[in-house]
């Protein structure tokens, strides 16, 4: 299944830069790993926000929920979730005609 998610950070101004910090690699290393699963793949990142929009590839809403809640920044996320159907183009490949 595919869905379309569109993430914004909102870390609040007074935590500890450290501690932001450490839960920032930790988003990063998540995601890098999701990416080379092929789950997860960035299609923008928002100018001047700490914002993205991408696509997730994954078995059910419930996977999609669960690496959701996983995610380190996700407390500090305000997310919108669009579920995508894959379908055929109106223009068809001649094989694929037969």
């Amino acid at each position: 299944m595919l869905f379309h998610v569109h993430m914004t950070v909102n870390i609040p101004l007074d935590l500890d830069k450290d501690y932001v910090e450490g839960l920032k690699t930790k988003e990063k290393a998540l995601s890098q790993e999701l990416q080379r699963q092929g789950k997860w793949t960035h299609i923008w990142r928002i100018a001047g926000q700490y914002a993205n929009i991408s696509i997730f590839n994954v078995n059910s809403a419930g996977e999609l929920h669960d690496i959701l809640m996983s995610l380190p920044l996700y407390p500090f996320m305000q997310v919108e979730v669009t579920a995508l159907c894959q379908h055929y183009s109106s223009v068809k490949n001649e094989e694929e005609a037969h």
